[in-house]
């Protein structure tokens, strides 16, 4: 299951009244390796005003890899993210998760090419 929801959220969910911070606590809460890695890029990314920030470190654990694989997975999750930091998200392999100022259309666009996929590629990381 991606997501730990209580009662309440569930019955929010059924009435179509979700508010966003909830969702937010509800990912951050359920998932927090993913939650801490993207935090903690999205601070290093403002904090260096660089156009993008990523993560190179294999998760420690298959439940962290887990956690980070499900929360970029999904949609709703991504994008509550997205408008939370105000950042755009990218991913590769099991691990490389990519924060990048909204603006940085080149970086992000090089990020996401399939040459950039192919260079990140390792025998180690084939099963991740």
């Amino acid at each position: 299951m991606s997501l730990t929801v209580s009662p309440e959220l569930l019955e929010a969910a059924k009435t179509g009244e979700v508010k966003p911070q909830d969702f937010l606590d509800c990912v951050r809460t359920s998932l927090p390796y993913a939650w801490t890695v993207i935090s903690e890029l999205a601070q290093r990314r403002e904090s260096t005003g660089a156009e993008f920030a990523d993560n190179t470190t294999e998760p420690p654990t298959d439940e962290a890899r887990g956690q980070l694989l499900r929360c970029m997975a999904s949609d709703a999750m991504r994008g509550a993210i997205e408008r939370h930091f105000s950042v755009r998200l990218a991913f590769q392999n099991c691990h490389r998760v990519a924060v990048f100022d909204p603006g940085a259309h080149g970086a992000y666009e090089r990020f996401i090419r399939p040459e950039a996929q192919l260079l990140n590629q390792s025998p180690e990381l084939v099963n991740c």
